[in-house]
């Protein structure tokens, strides 16, 4: 009986911790109720500007360097949506790349010029230490991106 319960006790125990590590909450909490598709704000970026929303998906992709965004994929292939937080506000680890994210923030849509495009790639190389070719930029760019309050991860 006693052994039985001592097993029990432990059984609780690592339940309880399993549990609790499940899903890992940062920022704020999640408030709306709603998941809105990423492909839906691809398709009508503008109508989503300035408007808070939840995206749920895969994480494709984590800043090396600070933590400060996570990359989650689209509903639709060869789709993902950079979820950026202030540095420093939050951290997410490495570890999160190919775990699930519930996130929430406000959709900004902003269009950058050759000159800016250029800038962020060089910022983009030593950020994620991957080679950047400044011929590659063509044009204006329209970016779509949620600026980040709230994020879950599992």
């Amino acid at each position: 009986m006693r052994r039985a319960m001592m097993v029990a006790a432990v059984l609780l125990v690592c339940g309880g911790v399993v549990l609790s590590a499940a899903v890992k909450k940062y920022g704020k909490p999640l408030t709306l109720k709603e998941t809105t598709k990423i492909s839906a704000i691809f398709a009508q970026p503008d109508s989503f500007n300035g408007k808070r929303v939840k995206v749920q998906g895969p994480i494709v992709d984590v800043c090396e360097m600070k933590g400060c965004w996570i990359a989650i994929a689209s509903d639709k292939e060869f789709q993902s949506i950079r979820f950026k937080v202030d540095d420093g506000v939050i951290v997410f680890p490495m570890t999160a790349k190919g775990l699930t994210a519930k996130v929430e923030g406000v959709v900004t849509v902003s269009t950058l010029s050759e000159e800016e495009q250029i800038a962020q790639g060089k910022e983009m190389e030593k950020e994620m230490k991957k080679p950047f070719d400044p011929k590659t930029v063509k044009g204006p760019k329209t970016v779509i991106m949620i600026k980040g309050e709230a994020a879950e991860i599992e």
